[in-house]
């Protein structure tokens, strides 16, 4: 079973981790997405990934920082790096040698700019959105430039570990770039967490967002690799709800 995530805009490039790296698969799509932010200004970039000018100055820097290679006094890696609500739901800064040798297998991070993300893959500190309308290489859009290649690495990482299903933890924004290219014979499940408000469920962005990052924590402590288990999953209260779920999708409610 292979988990795929969304990356997260807040990131902590300190303190280093100190643990192995990975190098990054995508390099030449990530120099040409790179190139193409360059051309833009703060006031353009403030439009484009619509952020505060605050932000829009901070990356506009952060993009004339990039280095190929990147240098590891300035990168980090991916799954530490990140540090979102999904990321802190799997409490990353407590993950031992072992478990990050597991996620490196297990779990893959969606990115506009550098595609497919391995867990200790190194990254520079950036922010840029899969649904930014920015073209690159001619491209329409970045799920247009993108096209077949996020699946391809996916279904290709899947046959080398023999895992023939996809656990799909991401955010419709970046999933949306894999699903439609991914071979049928893959099956596919997505988790839907919600809170018990009443008698009505209620999908509350920032809880979801942070079981989402819980199950992915309970896959990696467990090792598991065969989806019936993840009915099993308690964490921060959740309990799986069989009536409410199906073959693709498995409804956790608190």
């Amino acid at each position: 079973m292979l988990i795929i995530l969304s990356p997260a805009k807040s990131l902590n490039f300190e303190p280093k981790s100190g643990v192995k790296s990975s190098e990054i698969r995508f390099s030449k799509e990530a120099k040409l997405v790179m190139q193409e932010l360059l051309k833009y200004s703060k006031q353009d970039l403030e439009k484009l990934l619509k952020m505060s000018s605050k932000l829009a100055e901070l990356n506009y820097i952060r993009f004339r920082e990039w280095k190929w290679p990147h240098p590891e006094a300035s990168s980090k890696q991916a799954l530490l790096a990140f540090d979102g609500d999904v990321f802190d739901g799997m409490e990353t800064k407590t993950l031992t040698k072992k478990n990050l040798d597991y996620a490196q297998n297990s779990i893959r991070i969606l990115s506009a700019v550098y595609g497919v993300l391995r867990p200790l893959d190194l990254i520079m500190p950036y922010r840029m959105e899969m649904a930014a309308p920015l073209s690159v290489a001619g491209s329409k859009n970045m799920y247009d430039f993108w096209g077949e290649k996020l699946a391809n690495s996916i279904e290709a990482d899947m046959k080398e570990n023999n895992q023939n299903v996809l656990l799909n933890l991401a955010s419709s924004e970046y999933s949306k770039a894999v699903l439609p290219h991914l071979d049928k014979k893959i099956k596919v499940i997505s988790c839907d967490f919600r809170e018990q408000k009443g008698d009505k469920l209620q999908m509350v962005s920032f809880f979801a967002k942070k079981a989402r990052g819980m199950m992915s924590r309970f896959i990696i402590n467990h090792e598991i690799s065969d989806p019936e288990y993840l009915q099993g999953f308690t964490e921060g209260g959740y309990l799986y709800k069989p009536e409410l779920s199906s073959d693709s999708k498995l409804m956790f409610v608190r």
